[in-house]
């Protein structure tokens, strides 16, 4: 049964839910951007400004209109002891920082006294202590970490020629000299050391 008081509170309560409802959407509005902003502030920066310890890089050269490139990331000395220190004698080096050193040729190779089919591989080094000659292993395997080594995947090992640097080279680099139509030599310079071997197309 009706009575005076029944009307008003059925005609208040839609406009008592509208407040609410627009209080809650207010609320909620609110909330979300707090999160946002607060998302915003959180997000790390892309990137300090500074460039990588140890940037990629990449050496490329042509035989017999072919192309052969090397890539691979070039560390720095950093006030470091490099050969004996960061690159120990006697033991396997990726010859570079980071991914593994990787060479890809379009043409069949003889590299020092190895011959190299076109292909896709990973370069390490087997460096010495002064007099006696580095080793240049060309590895099978590819795409792997250059910490990850495994003997057994080598085509083969050819010795280097060492020579010093007039002044300490802060960058590692790996680069193509001496170049013609059918050779080059193959440089991997850094703190004083320049090892290299020459490389002629098959």
């Amino acid at each position: 049964m009706m009575n005076g008081s029944t009307l008003p509170i059925r005609s208040a309560l839609p406009t008592r839910f509208a407040a609410v409802l627009s209080q809650a959407v207010i609320v909620t509005t609110l909330a979300f951007a707090a999160v946002a902003a607060g998302a915003q502030m959180q997000m790390p920066a892309q990137g300090n400004g500074k460039p990588p310890l140890s940037p990629p890089a990449e050496a490329k050269v042509t035989l017999e209109g072919k192309s052969i490139a090397i890539k691979y990331s070039a560390p720095s000395v950093r006030s470091r002891v490099v050969m004996g220190g960061v690159v120990p004698y006697g033991q396997v080096w990726r010859t570079g920082a980071n991914e593994a050193t990787s060479l890809v040729t379009e043409v069949p190779l003889k590299i020092g006294d190895l011959t190299v089919p076109a292909g896709s591989y990973t370069l390490y080094t087997l460096p010495v202590a002064p007099g006696k000659p580095w080793q240049l292993i060309v590895n099978k395997q590819t795409g792997q970490w250059g910490t990850v080594y495994k003997q057994d995947m080598d085509l083969g090992r050819t010795p280097l020629k060492h020579d010093e640097l007039a002044a300490p080279q802060e960058l590692m680099s790996i680069s193509f000299e001496k170049t013609g139509k059918h050779s080059t030599e193959l440089h991997i310079k850094w703190e004083k050391a320049d090892e290299w071997v020459k490389i002629e197309a098959k």
